[in-house]
């Protein structure tokens, strides 16, 4: 799949950023508040737009401490996103006028070298349109656009229109690319070792410091004649010791990994463990959908091993986190590379997982038989009738199960149904997805 283009949406607190994404989207994804600085966080989400898709980024703005702390995060968020971004629109507030700090943030959006597009928000009255002329005075942009995002009027038609003009992006569900994958777990776990391990070379800085990585870094590599892009990925620490700022970013940077791979590798400490860090990030991968391996490093660290210590170690994993037991596990050191190219070979397996796809009829076998064999229970008196299934994606496979009553079908059920797929067809390492439709509805 080509990378779609991505689109910042760049502006000081308060000046309706998250109305504008909301407006964009349709519905209500982004926190929408009258006081500056609601949005801490960069937030992306995927958009079309007349049948151009693309993602946009809603930077956020924070509640400031003093005017240096203002000052300093805005301007740290305006340059992250024209770094990240293709295009970027600069929103700035039409109702209270040009602040000061539009044209310190127009000046960074400049140097760039980006193409920026200058929208004047809040403009709720035609009559009010005329305020934009004020605007060309930041000298960006090939014109202005007077438009309200809480209303959806003015030019946000023409706005969006001239931003997506010569976008392209086709999306291809089974794809033939390189197998992309993401090195990711929280810090000092030995991401950055296993990458420059699998390298050969020192491609990453290495240190016993956490959080020497701070940009998701991607590298080549060529293993038994297939080609893979190894991400190397900052840590992910707990949020509420997450510094603001480049730390902030990186950890940023680390989750858009996520969301970009084709399988993630997750990094734990075999000294220590699995932790209630590495269960959430765990969690981020299920989230995004994507395959998932867990490499138990530093192996040569463990004492006194036996043949029985990985068995060992496999059932205390799967005690503590039993939502984990389709991924396979592989236990290696960074430092002596130790069955390091079992990630190689895994990836390549899970990725083959991630791409299955079920012919209907057996689908249906399965999926009616594990039914025969445990019935759902009646609510009030009703039972749920499950009449067929299909498979409607893949990367992961996604399955859309026709019901006679939404309402009856229940977590626990579908989990049960989710067990009798892997029991059937494997989708090792792959999360899969059910969803319902109560039969009559439209099969979008």
């Amino acid at each position: 799949m080509t990378d779609k283009p991505v689109v910042a949406i760049v502006g000081r607190p308060n000046v309706g950023k998250s109305t504008f994404v909301n407006r964009l989207l349709g519905q209500r994804h982004s926190i929408v508040d009258d006081r500056p600085g609601v949005t801490r966080d960069r937030i992306y989400f995927d958009a079309e737009w007349m049948d151009k898709k693309f993602t946009i980024i809603d930077t956020g703005g924070i509640i400031p401490g003093d005017e240096d702390e203002i000052m300093l995060n805005i301007f740290t968020q305006a340059k992250v996103a024209c770094e990240e971004a293709d295009k970027i629109i600069f929103l700035v507030d039409g109702k209270e006028g040009i602040n000061p700090i539009d044209y310190d943030i127009a000046n960074v959006l400049r140097k760039s070298g980006k193409e920026v597009f200058l929208a004047v928000n809040k403009l709720d009255d035609p009559s009010k349109f005329m305020n934009i002329t004020d605007f060309y005075s930041l000298a960006i942009g090939e014109q202005p656009y007077a438009i309200s995002a809480l209303h959806g009027s003015g030019g946000v038609g023409d706005l969006l229109e001239a931003v997506t003009k010569d976008f392209t992006y086709i999306e291809k569900e089974e794809k033939s690319e390189i197998i992309r994958i993401a090195i990711v777990g929280k810090p000092n776990v030995g991401k950055s070792s296993i990458v420059n391990a699998l390298l050969n070379k020192e491609r990453v800085i290495v240190s016993d410091v956490s959080g020497t990585t701070r940009d998701a870094i991607d590298s080549k590599v060529k293993y038994e004649g297939e080609e893979f892009i190894l991400v190397d990925t900052a840590g992910i620490r707990k949020k509420s010791k997450v510094d603001w700022g480049i730390e902030k970013f990186a950890v940023d940077r680390s989750i858009r990994a996520i969301r970009n791979c084709d399988i993630a590798v997750l990094v734990i400490d075999s000294t220590e463990g699995i932790t209630d860090q590495d269960k959430k990030i765990a969690s981020t991968v299920i989230d995004a959908g994507k395959g998932m391996i867990l490499a138990v490093n530093k192996w040569d660290l463990v004492e006194d091993k036996k043949s029985s210590t990985i068995n060992k170690f496999e059932e205390i994993i799967e005690n503590e986190v039993p939502f984990l037991n389709y991924v396979p596990k592989i236990f290696i050191s960074a430092k002596t590379k130790q069955r390091l190219v079992n990630i190689y070979k895994t990836a390549k397996e899970v990725y083959s997982e991630t791409s299955k796809r079920v012919s209907t009829s057996i689908l249906n076998k399965v999926i009616l038989d594990a039914v025969s064999m445990n019935p759902p229970v009646s609510i009030k008196g009703k039972r749920l009738k499950l009449y067929y299934a299909t498979q409607v994606k893949v990367c992961p496979p996604c399955f859309v199960l026709f019901i006679n009553n939404g309402n009856l079908l229940k977590d626990n059920y579908i989990k049960y149904l989710e067990n009798k797929l892997r029991e059937a067809f494997g989708f090792k390492g792959s999360p899969v997805r059910i969803s319902a439709k109560e039969k009559g509805e439209k099969n979008d």
